[in-house]
């Protein structure tokens, strides 16, 4: 079994912090190749700008994406484009977003049960049947499910939607105890994000302490 990839998110409370590329360039030596923000936060060149430090570095840049509506997600996704992001993660599904997906070769990883609400909704059949149709789309890589802010039994509707599906889940949103890093073994997703926890100092005193313990704490 592979060991679930960890995106760093320079993100907390669900915004771009604004001194983002200053946290980056602090802990980018980190062992972690994997880095990302949110649309909302930074101004556009700032985003650019904070893209093209990651990919100079050498680390695979993800935008995850918060918005609703078709407005809110289609903008991001077409500044993703722009900014020369490797992966658009989040978005409520549009076909108009996949179409820009499939232009510029971006990995893209939808969110099921966020239609309305930053906190995962829906029941467990709503959200398997979600994930079904999504998963059958050409150019979805995988599904993304926010876990532990869901409003039922978090366990048992991961492994309905894994089960529900051939693409890979990943989990996004609140890992933020050893706890919950134990059930992320568990589910054994593709990639889970870390954010607020970071910034929280939930697992160290600097991003890079934090960084390592995480890293090696999924290895045990």
């Amino acid at each position: 079994m592979e060991q679930p990839i960890l995106i760093v998110m320079l993100t907390k409370d669900d915004v771009t912090v604004k001194n983002a590329k200053e946290i980056f360039l602090e802990a980018k030596d980190a062992p972690c190749q994997y880095w990302g923000f949110k649309e909302v936060g930074l101004p556009p060149e700032e985003m650019k700008d904070l893209v093209q430090c990651m990919k100079a570095a050498g680390k695979t840049t993800f935008l995850e994406i918060v918005g609703k509506t078709e407005e809110e997600c289609l903008r991001p996704v077409e500044l993703a484009a722009e900014c020369g992001f490797d992966a658009v993660t989040g978005t409520v599904y549009y076909d108009s977003i996949l179409e820009v997906i499939k232009k510029h070769n971006i990995l893209y990883i939808p969110f099921i049960g966020e239609r309305f609400t930053l906190n995962m909704s829906g029941t467990i059949e709503e959200l398997t049947a979600e994930a079904r149709e999504l998963s059958r789309k050409e150019g979805v890589a995988g599904i993304n499910i926010a876990a532990f802010r869901y409003n039922g039994d978090v366990e048992k509707m991961v492994y309905a939607v894994k089960d529900a599906v051939e693409k890979p889940i990943c989990c996004v949103g609140s890992v933020n105890s050893y706890e919950r890093l134990d059930m992320i073994k568990k589910f054994s997703p593709w990639y889970f994000t870390i954010g607020s926890a970071f910034f929280d100092k939930k697992f160290g005193e600097t991003f890079t302490e934090q960084i390592v313990n995480v890293q090696n704490y999924l290895k045990k």
